[in-house]
């Protein structure tokens, strides 16, 4: 049996070994090498070849921007469609969920990877935040949401003049 060549337990996209094939050292040795090449080229960035679209089960990358009468939280979900978005708020915890599909086709279109990856992020708002006072759109595979802040939370700015004696 061989063990686990990662150090930490990440979240993978692999594919799964059937029952018959876990019995099997070469067919468990192919899937280990899988597994060390991927770790290898993702400590440079590069794309995996490997196991199927690790992109998919990547944390959500996510930016806030605080716009005085409103905070506006930007998520990143390349190649997701909007149908396959949840958004949700509950008892002021927002969360953001969902899933991709992907399919890879070889060159020659002899093998054929296919595979749903799910993502899914929650945050804690430090605020009482009206559902009805969220806005949302999708483009481009970004998600851009609205939050619109109480009034106690608006930023109260003034310009000061400075004189000159």
């Amino acid at each position: 049996m061989f063990r686990p060549l990662t150090l930490f337990n990440r979240s993978r996209n692999a594919p799964t070994l059937r029952e018959s094939d876990r019995a099997d050292p070469f067919v468990q040795f192919h899937h280990e090498m899988n597994r060390l090449f991927d770790d290898f080229f993702d400590d440079f960035g590069a794309p995996s070849y490997f196991t199927g679209d690790r992109d998919a089960s990547r944390p959500i990358h996510i930016d806030i921007h605080d716009k005085g009468k409103a905070f506006e939280i930007e998520a990143e979900l390349p190649g997701v469609d909007e149908d396959d978005i949840d958004v949700e708020l509950v008892d002021n915890v927002l969360t953001i969920q969902g899933k991709k599909n992907y399919e890879k086709t070889d060159q020659d279109g002899d093998f054929v990877s296919r595979g749903v990856s799910s993502f899914h992020r929650s945050m804690s708002l430090p605020f009482d935040v009206d559902p009805d006072e969220i806005n949302a759109k999708f483009k481009n595979g970004v998600l851009k949401l609205r939050l619109r802040k109480p009034p106690e939370l608006e930023s109260r700015r003034k310009k000061i003049s400075i004189s000159r004696d």
